[in-house]
């Protein structure tokens, strides 16, 4: 409670205002102290992923297929190709549409690391939309 003093009479009355102040000290406060905590939150965890039993989706009319092969090859749609001349290769096969999908498929024993260094490749070529193909698992129904 707080009082305003005024010298206009001798008696003190009460200020119906509150003292904003203080609260936002402490909501400041709480801010950095979330901000700080947060990324500490996160941990790193090995993880086995289970396969992806995601609804299909539309396949388009003529998809453009990217695939890395075990022993670490491309080749796109069903011609090899060097990781040098993909980005060239690409703009061939999609006439310079950026925007069209590319679908990635890669052998389940590429080292994820090569997956990675493959899509890098891809954005570094411009192309963003990309989609990663996988083997369909049973739906389990509980």
């Amino acid at each position: 409670m707080s009082v305003r003093l005024d010298h206009g009479s001798d008696e003190l009355g009460e200020v119906h205002e509150i003292n904003v102040t203080p609260f936002i000290d402490v909501m400041l406060v709480l801010l950095i102290i979330f901000m700080i905590a947060a990324p500490l939150a996160t941990v790193d965890i090995s993880v086995d992923l289970p396969s992806a039993n995601a609804e299909r989706a539309q396949r388009p009319d003529k998809p453009l297929f990217l695939t890395l092969k075990q022993d670490l090859s491309v080749a796109l749609d069903n011609d090899a190709i060097s990781r040098g001349t993909l980005a060239g290769a690409l703009d061939r096969a999609t006439a310079g549409d950026k925007q069209q999908r590319v679908f990635v498929r890669a052998d389940k024993t590429v080292p994820y690391g090569e997956l990675m260094s493959l899509m890098n490749d891809l954005r570094s070529a411009g192309y963003l939309h990309v989609a990663l193909v996988g083997l369909e698992a049973e739906k389990v129904t509980p």
